[in-house]
């Protein structure tokens, strides 16, 4: 028996009012019950105004009631979960949409933002300039290099090393430090001159003497290209075998000669 007066005695403090009863508030403010009542209620009944006490417009009464303005921030808004509010229309469509316009978005970003090669192609000789002196052949060429960028954005040539060998051993050199701008998808072409100074006894005489009618020597070029890009620098190597004319004052472009293997 007692178990059965305390539950009826938590009853009944449960469909009590939540709000002290103000006579400043009138019948109005009486209108507001206990949130766990299992009766239905409405807390924005209209009813009529007491004297001295302004009301607000209740938000979830869709405008029939109010609520007095002193406990406005002080009482919490009840939706129902079937209420229309709470079930914004095309949800699904406008989630389907972000998240198609960021996977197209960040395709796209990889697609033209990622890094591809670089060709170096050596074209050739462009033009050459021998002097002959007591015991030294002096030799200075100019050749073409051909930068060709598969990128979508622009790539700086900023540093060229060139390195010529004969016979295994180093005889001109050449570091120049330049800038040049290479547009996406494009190619340039850049002139590089190498004054070379060749001391070998039988190259000397293949160049001076005019009984042998072949007057040429084999020159091997290695060179490295420094480009910059999206603030990466990369480094790229080359070499190339020319056949340089050393009898006559100048050499006529021709074709490259390949590499032996």
């Amino acid at each position: 028996m007692g178990e059965t007066f305390s539950q009826l005695g938590s009853r009944e403090n449960e469909n009590k009012s939540i709000l002290s009863p103000d006579p400043a508030f009138g019948s109005k403010a009486a209108s507001y019950s206990s949130t766990t009542s299992s009766k239905p209620f409405c807390s924005c009944v209209p009813c009529e105004r007491a004297a001295g006490v302004s009301f607000v417009t209740c938000p979830t009464c869709q405008g029939s009631g109010e609520i007095p303005r002193e406990l406005e921030k002080q009482l919490v808004a009840l939706i129902p979960y079937g209420d229309q509010r709470l079930k914004p229309r095309h949800t699904k469509l406008f989630v389907f949409l972000a998240v198609f316009i960021c996977l197209v978005t960040s395709s796209l970003i990889v697609f033209f933002l990622f890094p591809r090669t670089i060709a170096v192609q050596p074209v050739g000789l462009n033009s050459s300039t021998v002097t002959v002196d007591e015991a030294d052949i002096h030799l200075n060429i100019t050749n073409i290099l051909s930068v060709s960028n598969n990128n979508y954005y622009p790539v700086a040539v900023t540093q060229l090393t060139i390195e010529v060998l004969h016979l295994s051993l180093v005889v001109g050199q050449v570091s120049n430090r330049l800038l040049l701008r290479v547009g996406p998808l494009a190619s340039e072409q850049m002139l590089y001159t190498v004054a070379n100074r060749i001391w070998d006894e039988n190259t000397y005489k293949i160049c001076t003497w005019l009984k042998i009618k072949v007057h040429h020597v084999l020159l091997h070029i290695q060179g490295t290209l420094t480009c910059s890009y999206l603030s990466h620098s990369e480094q790229l190597v080359f070499q190339s075998y020319e056949y340089v004319d050393c009898r006559g004052n100048t050499s006529k472009p021709h074709l490259l000669v390949p590499r032996p293997p």
